[in-house]
C-alpha cells in the first residue's frame, strides 16, 4: 500500500510539474501603467488570461521608452509564450518587436496602432473620437469661440484623436485654439492643472471651451479654473470616461462630457485573439475597433442649472 501512495505522489508530483512547464507565459509591457485606463487595460487583461490559465507578468517602464525597448529584449530572451503592449506605438519599439517575431514570440496590442509585426492591435476608433468629441464640443459652443487644447502626441492613439480636432478644425473657421499644452505623463492631472492655472492668468474670460484629448488633464482643467475662475461659463469635455471625470459631470461642474471607452473589452477581445494566435489560428484583423460611449449629465440621469 505505501508503494501504491509514493507512486501516486510522485505521479502527481510529475503531473503539477508538466503542467507548470506548459502554463503559458504572457508579458505585458506599458510605459503608462500610472494612467487609469491603461492600468484597468492591463487589470483586466491580466484577468482575462489567468481565467485561462496563463501566468501574466506586467512591467511598466514609467515613461521610460529606452527601457520599455529594454525589458522588451529581455522578455524575449526569457523566451514568452506572448507579449502585449498596452498604450504603445509598436513603432517606437519596432527593433524589438521585430527580435520577437524573429524568435516566433506573438505581440498583440491594445490602445496602440497597428505594425507590421504585431498580429493585431485591439483599440477604439481614435481619430472618430477625436471627431465627435470635437464636434460635440463645437456644438455646445454653438459654432463659434475659443478653445484650450491639452494634448500628448506620444501616445498613438492619443495622436489620432489630436488629427481629428485638426480635420473638424477646418470645418469651423470660427473656432479657434487660443492656448494648448502638452501634457506630461505621468502625472496628468496636477500637469493639467497647473498648465490650466497659468492659461486662465493668461487669458481668463477669452476662454469658451477645453479640449482634453484624454480626461486626466481635462480633470486638471476643471480643478484650476474652481480654483482661478469658478464663475467661468467655459466647457470641458475629453475622452476615456474616467471615474473622476465622470463624477464631474454628474456634479455639474464645467466637464460637461466624455466618450467612455470600453477598457475591459478591449482586454477581452484581446485575450480572445491572443488564444486563437496561440492556438495556431489568425486573429480576425489585423486591428479591430471596439465602439465608446458619450457620458453626458442627461445619460447620467442628471438635470444641471
Amino acid at each position: 500500500m505505501r508503494l501504491i501512495r509514493t507512486t501516486l505522489a510522485a505521479l502527481t508530483l510529475s503531473l503539477a510539474g508538466t503542467t507548470a512547464a506548459l502554463a503559458t507565459d504572457v508579458t505585458i509591457l506599458t510605459p503608462y501603467i500610472s494612467s487609469i485606463p491603461t492600468n484597468e487595460m492591463a487589470q483586466s487583461f491580466k484577468a482575462e488570461g489567468e481565467k485561462r490559465g496563463w501566468d501574466v507578468t506586467i512591467i511598466d517602464t514609467r515613461n521610460d521608452f529606452g527601457q520599455l525597448a529594454s525589458r522588451m529584449e529581455d522578455t524575449v530572451n526569457a523566451k514568452a509564450d506572448a507579449i502585449v503592449l498596452i498604450s504603445t506605438d509598436p513603432g517606437q519599439v519596432g527593433d524589438q518587436v521585430a527580435m520577437a517575431a524573429e524568435a516566433g514570440i506573438p505581440v498583440i496590442s491594445l490602445d496602440g496602432s497597428k505594425h507590421d509585426n504585431v498580429d493585431v492591435n485591439v483599440t477604439s476608433n481614435n481619430f472618430e473620437l477625436g471627431t465627435q468629441l470635437s464636434e460635440a464640443l463645437f456644438k455646445a459652443l454653438d459654432g463659434k469661440g475659443n478653445i484650450v487644447k491639452f494634448y500628448h502626441s506620444a501616445h498613438p492613439g492619443v495622436h489620432q484623436r489630436e488629427l481629428g480636432l485638426d480635420a473638424t478644425l477646418e470645418k469651423h473657421p470660427d473656432i479657434k485654439v487660443i492656448a494648448d499644452h502638452f501634457v506630461k505623463v505621468p502625472g496628468p492631472v496636477d500637469d493639467g492643472r497647473i498648465a490650466m492655472e497659468n492659461i486662465l492668468r493668461q487669458y481668463g474670460d477669452q476662454i469658451d471651451g477645453v479640449w482634453a484629448a484624454f480626461d486626466d488633464p481635462g480633470i486638471g482643467a476643471e480643478l484650476a479654473t474652481e480654483s482661478e475662475l469658478p464663475d467661468s461659463k467655459l466647457i470641458i469635455m475629453g475622452i476615456d470616461g474616467n471615474e473622476q471625470a465622470v463624477d464631474m459631470i454628474k456634479s455639474c461642474t464645467h466637464f460637461k462630457a466624455t466618450f467612455r471607452q470600453d477598457f475591459p473589452g478591449m482586454a477581452a477581445v484581446g485575450a480572445e485573439e491572443l488564444e486563437k494566435i496561440l492556438a495556431g489560428g489568425a486573429p480576425e484583423s489585423d486591428e479591430i475597433y471596439v465602439p465608446a460611449v458619450m457620458i453626458t449629465p442627461e445619460s447620467l440621469g442628471v438635470t444641471c442649472p
